[in-house]
């Protein structure tokens, strides 16, 4: 343990010996700089206050390096762009308005120093290097080479080349100013404190993108992003935005920065196989350049391409023979402005002037395709990798000689267009962002400043870069086109996009058409398209592209979610029975509320079909015609009872006993019609009740008369002195029986009376409106009395069924309560089985069937004797006296009932 010490100790004094000889090797050597850094530019330095830096894409990449030289080399560029130049121009025209004007910056004159970033990220990073360092110092200092102050930075084009700057720059507060960088991510302030830009974040454009794809109802979208901070990002607030919609990315590809085939092919074959006919391309114009061949290539048309303000009005992209697969491309870009005088600067150019000036230079070789004479520069060089994977290297020099005289005027690239100045003009804004706060802190009064301790103020040109940086955040200017620039707390402004969308004019050449803005504020995020406004499809039918992952389920359907897959990807299953969806694409299926019930295509509640026996349906007239017919034919034997009431047969019968069952059996006739119609309170209290009553009086009735047949019968067969039954008996047997049944269905009617009730249950397409009961128990027992005076009836016939008679009343009513045994036997299992009207039918057909089988089994054969044979209905057939030694004559039923009727008594004597 003590040994390891000890090693430990040693090695420690070891390592500080080394750094001691180290350091003291290093002091006798000086350091030197290897290399310098191959930058072009413009520099206007001398005899200015302050300088403003820039950095410009005006050139698209840098030449491959050797890999044979292994001590770094700084790279060349190559792929002049004349949409870069133009910016870097247009800050130069800038900086020399500011010089001129007295409101501003007054007795200060600004200078500039412009370098080219070759819109690649180490060019980017030499740049912001030599704004620091000076190139030749190793120590920052915030000068430039000529020894001027440098105030801040406008620039450095695309997004992933402001991202590497300001990580630098940010290090020592020095502005930076951006005129087209608009990944959001720049917006974090932690990260990047000191940029502030001109142009929108794309966080409001990924949002105006998901506006745009809802307006048009599209939902199922591919995207396309170049492999930098400016795609990557963009798509990634993009799909944000697009969940929260709940709208779907089909696919997401990027376009590799360096080319690569298999990359490249991957986004070409996700575009061509996809079912999204829209695809969202966030890239730059130089990125997206191979990818735009490659679909030419592949001939991929009919597709709708959503741009973003990097290509949207790119001239490089914007050609006559690209339009059959990029035309119609729809997006958002910067608003267009005027720059009084750009124009003329823009053409105030020649190589001539200074030869000294190769981006001049090269800028007219490239322009006017030839060489300028006794010039090094090289022309159109191209050592970029072609679609077949083989680099691709043009000439370096070209047969033709420049001679000075060509025409600008002859000319259409996009340099001298100053019909689109949308980025310009950003350009422009942020050259005065920083000449606005320069000056408002050269105005600070002393002891009226912004810092602390003291309110102090700072002085150009000796001011620290955070304490212009203060003023930077809280510029606020009006433009020369009359709008207001404002930097808000995250370096961000606020305003407009326009739409625009790609389409032929009448030269055959592609037009910018806007066809509507987006305005976003603090408070307002509004898409508004132009009125009369027409927008070109590229697709074969020319109509608004279709671009889903399934299509909208129609009304009566809802979306169902298919596993693994996007919400967007869905089956359409059947709203179920009672549940519908109104609109096209629910994602649930909502109820019907009551008395309503879904249509045969699920898509909307419609009233419910109110079922019962109505007398304009075919069944309940005929019923109710069988129920009225019933009640005459019973009133019709009424009369006829009433009519012949002297007469033997209807006195032997019981006259008033026949008449009150002729009655009820009326009542019980009509009784049914009660439940024929819509069933209400009252109905549905009276139709049972009436039906109870009805009965019951006539089967007291009827018990009744069996209770003299019986007794007649016991006359026959006993053997005693005297076996009789008082008139009046039989009456009182009705009374009784009636007040029972009535006092039995007034507490019924009470207690529990029954009340209309909507049954849904038994089919759900139909309200079946019917009586309900309401106490079961009740209504048992209001019709068990009625069962029980049958059931005696029966009886007390059946005992008395062999009495002779020339009419055999006993046995007629005996087959009265078979056949009324019989319905309602045969009644209770048909009610249970059917349903809705039918069921009312069949109780209704058991009424009427019970009721014309009491009805012509009890009076049929009398009528029949009364009216058609006259000559049996005398004394003597009917029930004349009998002698009563004569033993072969028997008493018959009907002289029994009739001396009963005339308070007589009838003897038999027992021989």
């Amino acid at each position: 343990m003590v040994s390891r010490k000890w090693c430990l100790v040693l090695g420690l004094l070891a390592f500080l010996w080394a750094g001691l000889a180290s350091e003291g090797k290093a002091e006798e050597e000086t350091c030197r700089l290897l290399g310098r850094f191959d930058l072009n530019g413009y520099v206007d330095a001398q005899n200015h206050s302050l300088v403003i830096g820039g950095l410009f894409p005006i050139h698209a990449r840098t030449i491959p390096p050797n890999e044979s030289i292994l001590e770094p080399v700084s790279a060349k560029c190559e792929g002049f762009n004349f949409r870069g130049f133009r910016w870097m121009k247009t800050m130069i025209h800038t900086i020399k308005e500011i010089n001129q004007r007295k409101d501003i910056l007054p007795n200060i004159t600004l200078g500039y120093q412009i370098f080219d970033s070759c819109s690649t990220i180490s060019k980017t990073m030499e740049s912001a290097m030599v704004f620091l360092t000076g190139q030749e110092e190793n120590k920052p200092n915030i000068r430039n080479s000529t020894g001027a102050y440098l105030a801040g930075i406008v620039g450095s084009g695309g997004s992933s080349l402001s991202i590497a700057a300001s990580r630098i720059l940010g290090l020592y507060f020095l502005p930076q100013v951006g005129y087209a960088s608009s990944c959001s991510i720049l917006s974090d302030k932690f990260q990047f404190p000191t940029y502030v830009r001109t142009v929108a974040s794309d966080k409001f454009q990924s949002m105006a993108m998901v506006k745009l794809i809802q307006h048009f109802g599209w939902v199922w979208m591919g995207t396309i992003a170049s492999d930098d901070d400016y795609g990557k990002y963009g798509v990634k607030i993009f799909k944000e935005h697009m969940e929260n919609a709940n709208l779907c990315v089909a696919f997401s590809e990027t376009i590799p920065k360096v080319y690569s085939n298999e990359k490249m092919q991957r986004a070409v074959q996700a575009v061509k196989n996809s079912t999204a006919r829209v695809v969202v391309l966030y890239a730059s114009d130089l990125d997206l350049h191979p990818f735009m061949l490659e679909m030419v290539h592949h001939n991929i048309t009919h597709r709708t391409w959503i741009a973003t303000e990097a290509w949207i009005t790119s001239a490089l992209l914007a050609k006559p023979e690209y339009f059959p697969y990029f035309g119609g491309s729809i997006g958002f870009a910067i608003p267009r402005s005027d720059i009084p005088g750009l124009k003329e600067f823009l053409y105030d150019i020649h190589p001539s002037r200074d030869p000294d000036d190769v981006l001049t230079i090269e800028f007219w070789q490239t322009a006017f395709n030839c060489t300028w004479p006794n010039s090094s520069v090289p022309y159109n060089v191209d050592h970029r990798v072609n679609m077949t994977g083989k680099e691709d290297r043009l000439h370096s020099m070209s047969d033709k000689l420049c001679t000075g005289q060509e025409k600008l005027e002859d000319l259409k690239n996009t340099y001298l267009d100053v019909s689109q100045l949308r980025i310009t003009n950003n350009v422009k804004q942020a050259v005065y962002t920083l000449a606005h706060a320069l000056d408002h802190l050269s105005r600070c009064e002393e002891g009226q400043g912004p810092f602390i301790p003291g309110n102090t103020c700072a002085y150009i040109p000796d001011f620290d870069p955070w304490q212009l940086m203060f003023y930077v955040k809280t510029v606020q200017f009006t433009t020369h086109d009359g709008k207001t620039i404002q930097i808000d707390k995250n370096g961000d402004v606020m305003g407009h996009y326009d739409i625009l969308n790609w389409q032929l004019d009448d030269n055959g050449e592609i037009a910018f058409m806007k066809v509507g803005e987006y305005i976003f504020t603090e408070n307002k995020f509004e898409l508004v398209f132009t009125k009369n406004s027409t927008i070109f499809w590229n697709t074969e039918s020319s109509q608004l592209p279709h671009s889903v992952c399934t299509d909208v389920c129609p009304p009566g359907t809802r979306k169902g979610i298919r596993q693994g897959e996007p919400i967007c990807c869905f089956e359409c299953i059947p709203c179920a029975d009672g549940y519908v969806s109104e609109k096209a694409g629910q994602r649930e299926c909502e109820p019907c509320s009551e008395d309503y019930w879904s249509n045969v295509q699920k898509s909307q509640c419609v009233l419910q079909e109110v079922e019962f026996l109505a007398y304009n349906d075919a069944l309940g007239l005929t019923l109710a015609v069988l129920a009225v017919f019933g009640a005459l034919v019973a009133l019709a034997v009424m009369v006829v009872y009433v009519v012949h009431r002297r007469t033997p047969l209807v006195q032997a019968n019981g006259r008033e006993l026949s008449l009150l069952t002729q009655a009820s059996l009326a009542t019980t006739a009509l009784s049914s019609t009660l439940f024929i119609g819509k069933p209400c309170t009252w109905s549905c209290m009276a139709r049972q009740v009436t039906l109870a009553l009805g009965f019951s009086l006539c089967l007291s009735c009827t018990l009744g008369k069996t209770l003299s047949l019986f007794f007649a019968y016991r006359i026959s067969r006993s053997k005693t002195r005297l076996i009789s039954m008082h008139p009046i008996c039989p009456k009182i047997i009705v009374l009784l029986s009636v007040l029972v049944e009535i006092g039995i269905c007034t507490t019924y009617l009470v207690f529990e009376p029954p009340k209309v009730y909507k049954n849904m249950e038994s089919q759900n397409i139909k309200i079946i409106l019917e009586c309900d009961e309401g106490s079961l128990e009740f209504l048992c027992f209001t019709f068990g009395v009625d069962v029980f005076l049958a059931l005696l009836c029966f009886l007390t016939a059946f005992v008395a069924r062999r009495l002779p008679d020339n009419y055999y009343e006993g046995k007629c009513i005996n087959f009265g309560m078979l056949v009324f045994f019989i319905v309602w036997i045969s009644f209770v299992p048909a009610y249970l089985s059917t349903k809705g009207k039918f069921k009312v039918a069949v109780e209704i057909f058991a009424i009427l069937a019970s009721s014309y089988g009491l009805l012509g089994c009890m009076f049929a054969p009398k009528c029949f004797i009364i009216l058609l044979r006259p000559e049996r209905n005398t004394d003597e057939v009917v029930g004349g006296r009998v002698p009563t030694v004569d033993r072969s004559i028997q008493l018959t039923s009907a002289s029994v009932s009739s001396e009963l009727n005339n308070t007589t008594v009838s003897t038999v004597l027992d021989h």
